[in-house]
């Protein structure tokens, strides 16, 4: 099995006096520390990878052993990760522009640091940053066609979504999209894209043939992210303020109804079960991990994750969601038979983006 090796190497300034050792003051000198052991990431496990946004790391866990292996550094603001189709690149949304929140006057805060926008491509056999592409303001979350020749990305500051060519390493066209625009999703016959705006409560689908936008579908106030049915048929978004889910028929490209997902909940992030039998929904500030049945779409059971779990993860037997709690520094492991949190993981300061990928050889 081949394995690589991140270290940690430590120097010492060794005193000398003309090759002879200095005179003994009588007392031995204090014992050095021993150097700290290699950190060892084997070839042929899974690994969960975190992005930290107040920290501007990454931290990769091994998803077997459900243990941190390291954090790095990466960038100011890392946010939404997105694994391209041959799973050997991450695309990590990276923004110089200052953290602000629910009630903070934007007035107060610093000035943004544009130089610092971009998308991180972050190499899964090495586990290091190879480069940082343009990308436009602000950039949150993106999404990659289906053949990994363009990345699509939200830029929340602007309304936009650029779309990078990834050979040539550029933003090639942009697209309005609303303004705050965030969720970024494509569908899964990779025909369109699908992008949230948090200002405008709509999602604008993009035809990628036409390179065009076709249409703009109202729904609930402030979607954050969207997930589809595996056949495509269906599409759920949550809306943060209201606490419901606003079911869309993807064909139709229409409303269908809504799921109401109990007082308080404030639904973020979004993933579907490989099967499509069971969505998974993060509640940031109210703590749940909720469960939705699309067969009736009904609300069917909820586990208290953490603090604010935004990210969410699913391990591709669909039996274990993986949460990251922003105020707690941890990511949440939750077996969702049992439906109980089974181990919290530390990672970095602030986690905010998941991604789960499978690297047997």
């Amino acid at each position: 099995m081949r394995r690589f090796f991140i270290f940690i190497i430590a120097t010492a300034v060794l005193a000398s006096c003309g090759g002879q050792p200095p005179p003994s003051s009588g007392t031995p000198p204090p014992a050095q520390p021993a150097a700290p052991a290699p950190v060892v990431i084997p070839d042929d496990v899974p690994l969960l990878y975190v992005s930290n946004e107040v920290g501007g790391t990454i931290t990769i866990i091994n998803a077997a052993t459900l243990t941190p292996l390291v954090t790095d550094q990466l960038g100011k603001r890392p946010r939404g990760i997105t694994v391209s189709p041959d799973r050997s690149q991450l695309y990590v949304a990276l923004s110089g522009s200052p953290i602000g929140g629910p009630g903070v006057d934007e007035k107060t805060l610093p000035p943004a640091d544009k130089k610092a926008d971009g998308i991180g491509v972050f190499d899964v056999r090495t586990n290091k940053l190879l480069k940082v592409l343009p990308s436009g303001s602000d950039p949150e979350t993106s999404a990659v066609s289906q053949d990994g020749k363009l990345l699509f990305v939200a830029n929340e500051d602007t309304g936009l979504a650029s779309v990078i060519d990834l050979n040539e390493g550029k933003v090639a066209e942009t697209f309005k999209v609303g303004g705050e625009p965030e969720g970024t999703a494509i569908t899964p016959d990779g025909k369109q894209l699908w992008v949230t705006s948090e200002e405008d409560s709509a999602i604008t689908v993009v035809d990628l043939s036409a390179r065009k936008v076709v249409k703009s579908i109202e729904v609930a106030p402030r979607p954050r992210s969207i997930a589809f049915l595996p056949d495509g048929s269906r599409a759920y978004v949550p809306s943060e303020t209201t606490g419901v889910m606003t079911v869309i028929d993807a064909r139709r490209l229409r409303v269908t109804g809504k799921v109401a997902l109990g007082e308080g909940m404030r639904p973020m992030g979004t993933v579907m079960s490989p099967d499509g039998r069971m969505l998974y929904v993060t509640t940031g500030r109210s703590k749940m991990l909720l469960m939705i049945d699309t067969k009736s779409n009904t609300l069917v059971g909820s586990i208290e994750a953490g603090q604010r779990p935004w990210g969410i993860a699913l391990s591709p037997d669909g039996k274990t969601v993986y949460t990251a709690n922003g105020p707690s520094d941890d990511v949440s492991v939750i077996d969702v038979e049992k439906r109980e949190v089974i181990k919290k993981i530390p990672v970095g300061r602030g986690p905010w983006g998941l991604a789960l990928v499978e690297r047997k050889q």
